[in-house]
């Protein structure tokens, strides 16, 4: 199942374990995480999901979340999904400028941290996720772990929410 199939939230509750693992690890690349939230259906309401997939994401430990970090390309970088290309299109239109300042920022960031930058980039420039980029570069190792599964959250949300669907009525 890809991301851009719709298939609702009785949809989702009525997929098989292993479809709807399949489904979540699309949205977030934890088996962890997907296992968790897949055996906690059926959900009530859309809400209940994404509240179910906040407090799972909270509470995998620190080796899984690298595992969900795997599905992010870096910001500005190469896009082999559909999903991330959506979540970074104003990045696209960038100048070469902005686009070689956020290879650097990348390289600097994972020198430091030892793992992809990560943003929730939906809705954002390429100047603006630059920006916090920088402004996250002057966080210490705990902090920016923090701040990695916040923007994790943000992004599992928005691909929860494309996997439902239009039909917000569950």
């Amino acid at each position: 199942m890809a991301l851009h199939e719709w298939i609702g939230l009785k949809g989702f509750n009525n997929l098989s374990d292993r479809a709807a693992m399949h489904a979540l690890f699309e949205c977030c690349s934890s088996l962890i995480w997907a296992r968790r939230v897949a055996m906690r259906r059926p959900f009530d309401t859309r809400d209940a999901l994404f509240e179910r997939a906040d407090r799972v994401l909270a509470e995998i430990p620190e080796a899984e979340l690298d595992h969900a970090l795997d599905g992010h390309p870096r910001i500005g970088g190469r896009v082999n999904n559909s999903s991330s290309q959506r979540e970074q299109a104003a990045v696209a239109s960038a100048d070469r400028q902005v686009l070689d300042a956020l290879a650097a920022g990348n390289r600097a960031y994972e020198a430091k941290f030892g793992h992809v930058y990560l943003v929730c980039a939906t809705g954002k420039s390429a100047a603006e996720l630059l920006s916090i980029l920088e402004d996250r570069m002057d966080n210490d190792a705990e902090t920016e772990r923090r701040v990695m599964r916040v923007e994790l959250a943000k992004i599992n949300r928005i691909r929860l929410d494309r996997m439902l669907g239009e039909d917000k009525t569950g």
